[in-house]
């Protein structure tokens, strides 16, 4: 029952998206949101795209090694925990 849901409702989208396909590129002569483009805005943006992607990517590596070096550290701290003597046990 809920496979052939899923299968309905996916086609109703499929066909709902082919049928206002040709609507959505008729607005506004085919020009998009931005309006008519000149040059300089393309060559803006792709310096724009060029400079923040590999931008991104660095940070977000750099977050990456900084929280796998928390998570060793506690991992550490842990295993030196356990393996103290002092704290085994019970009463």
């Amino acid at each position: 029952m809920r496979t052939r849901l899923l299968a309905t409702l996916f086609t109703l989208a499929l066909l709902a998206s082919l049928a206002l396909a040709p609507v959505a590129g008729a607005y506004n002569d085919g020009r998009g949101l931005y309006g008519d483009l000149k040059e300089e805005a393309v060559t803006f943006t792709g310096i724009a795209m060029v400079i923040f992607f590999p931008l991104f990517v660095f940070l977000m590596s750099m977050l990456q090694r900084r929280l796998d070096k928390r998570k060793e550290a506690r991992k550490a701290a842990h295993k030196a925990f356990v393996a103290n003597g002092q704290w085994r046990g019970g009463w």
